[in-house]
C-alpha cells in the first residue's frame, strides 16, 4: 500500500514557508448533518522526527474508526501540530450549496490558524480547486487525502470529529440511526426517512429517498 507522503512539506520548509497549513473535508455527500472541515498546521520540527506511531497513517477512509481514534490521539500529543475545526449546519449548506459551505468551512478553519501568526505560510488543499477569497498561497492537491501526509491527517481530523458530532444526534434524533451511517443515504436511513420523515439536521436541498 502507498501511504501519503511527506515530500511536498519538507519541499516547501526548504523554500522559506514557517507553517503549512493542509484543509480537507468530510459529509459533503451526506443527506444530514454538517459538512466539517479540519486544518491542520505543522511546523519545521515536526518533520525533523520521526513518528513510529504515525507511519501508516493515511487517508481515513481507508481506516477503521478505532484506527482513526487512535491516530488522531497520537497527532494531538505532537507539541509540532495544531488543528482547527470550521463547518457549516444544513441551513447553510440548502442556502449556498454544498460546495460553497464545504469552501465556507475551510476559510473558517483557516482563519483560525492563521490569524495573528508570523511568517510565511502555505496552504495545502484537498480538491481540484484553490479556495478564492484566501490572500496566502495556497496549492489544491486532487485526492491529497492519499498522497500528501498533511491533507491525510486533515482527513482523519474533521472524519473524526464529525463522526462524535453524528452520534450525539444519534441521541437526540433516536429514530433514524445517525450513530450508525453517521448521515450517509444507507438502505436503513432511507427506509426510516420514509417512515418519519426529515428531522431537523436534514439537508432540504438534498433528494433524500
Amino acid at each position: 500500500m502507498r501511504l501519503p507522503h511527506k515530500t511536498l512539506e519538507k519541499s516547501l520548509f526548504s523554500r522559506g514557508y514557517r507553517k503549512i497549513i493542509a484543509v480537507d473535508e468530510v459529509g459533503m455527500g451526506s443527506l444530514a448533518g454538517p459538512v466539517v472541515v479540519a486544518a491542520v498546521q505543522f511546523n519545521k520540527r515536526f518533520f525533523r522526527k520521526r513518528h513510529k506511531n504515525l507511519h501508516w497513517l493515511r487517508d481515513s477512509k481507508l481506516l477503521l474508526p478505532h484506527q482513526r481514534e487512535s491516530f488522531v490521539r497520537e497527532l494531538l500529543k505532537e507539541k509540532n501540530f495544531e488543528y482547527r475545526i470550521g463547518y457549516c449546519f444544513p441551513k447553510t449548506i440548502d442556502r449556498v450549496n454544498i460546495y460553497q459551505a464545504a469552501r465556507l468551512a475551510m476559510k473558517r478553519a483557516i482563519k483560525k490558524l492563521s490569524e495573528n501568526k508570523k511568517g510565511k505560510t502555505f496552504i495545502l488543499v484537498d480538491g481540484k480547486y484553490e479556495i478564492k477569497g484566501l490572500k496566502l498561497k495556497q496549492l489544491p492537491v486532487i485526492k491529497g487525502d492519499r498522497k500528501i501526509f498533511s491533507i491525510a491527517c486533515a482527513s482523519l481530523i474533521a472524519k473524526v470529529f464529525r463522526d462524535r458530532m453524528m452520534v450525539r444526534y444519534g441521541k437526540r434524533f433516536p429514530d433514524y440511526g445517525f450513530e450508525k451511517h453517521k448521515g450517509y443515504g444507507t438502505k436503513f436511513h432511507r427506509v426510516m426517512l420514509l417512515k418519519y420523515g426529515r428531522s431537523p439536521i436534514h439537508r432540504n436541498s438534498f433528494h433524500l429517498i
